[in-house]
């Protein structure tokens, strides 16, 4: 994800649904997370009673997160949810906040992220590749835990995910396609070419997108391979800039 400068103090609220989201990924979120600010507010809400978050209690120490006990009022309740929910408006009204981190796959957050936005506040989203879509396109940014490796098991699968993103496979996604043409026309000089880094911006602008997501660590290696756009990079005495264009008649 690439970093934006302007935001190294940017306080960060990081609040997380331990009840559906995986222990094991906290140290990549915290990494993602120190690209954008510093997240100073780490709560986590859960029944810390149930077994079943083990794996968070194991990591809460070591990461300076605040448990946030909500027993189970009711059968198929969630008072954690409420708890977490109750907080965010709590912290978007009263702490000097840019940006919300909700580490969950539950749709039932989709709601606040709206009024979180509306207020003006950038939300970035993790969680499984299952997480409904309402969720995750309300968020500013969404990254797929599963998709983030751990392990060298995890790298060899994300490869293997790569190669099977082929030029003909991404070229089938109508939506991916539109918002790369788009994001390269709206930046781009009369000459076609456009830099990497406004195409990135734009797209962003337009909804939570993470080149990861297709199997490509860098946005570049996505436009190259796809045969409808070129990219080059243009070297400087101080630095590299990488610049994209739509071919002709694509």
């Amino acid at each position: 994800m690439p970093q934006n400068p302007s935001a190294d103090n940017d306080q960060i609220a990081l609040l997380i649904d331990a009840d559906n989201a995986p222990a094991a990924k906290i140290d990549f979120i915290i990494s993602e997370l120190a690209s954008h600010g510093v997240a100073n507010i780490r709560k986590a809400y859960g029944n810390w009673t149930k077994r079943s978050l083990k794996g968070w209690e194991n990591v809460l120490h070591e990461y300076a997160i605040q448990p946030v006990q909500q027993y189970d009022v009711s059968k198929g309740k969630n008072a954690a949810d409420m708890a977490l929910l109750i907080d965010a408006l709590d912290i978007l009204y009263t702490k000097d906040v840019q940006t919300f981190c909700l580490v969950s796959s539950d749709s039932d957050f989709t709601p606040l992220v709206f009024r979180l936005r509306a207020d003006g506040k950038q939300v970035i989203g993790f969680g499984r590749s299952n997480t409904p879509e309402p969720f995750v396109n309300s968020c500013t940014r969404f990254i797929y835990l599963d998709d983030e490796p751990s392990s060298d098991k995890e790298s060899s699968r994300t490869s293997s995910q790569k190669a099977a993103n082929s030029a003909n496979q991404l070229k089938q996604n109508t939506k991916l396609m539109n918002t790369l043409r788009n994001a390269v026309r709206a930046t781009a000089d009369d000459d076609g070419w456009a830099p990497l880094g406004p195409v990135g911006s734009h797209i962003s602008n337009q909804g939570p997108f993470d080149h990861r997501t297709y199997g490509f660590s860098k946005l570049s290696d996505l436009f190259r391979s796809i045969d409808l756009f070129e990219v080059k990079t243009l070297k400087t005495s101080n630095s590299h800039q990488v610049r994209v264009r739509l071919k002709k008649g694509k």
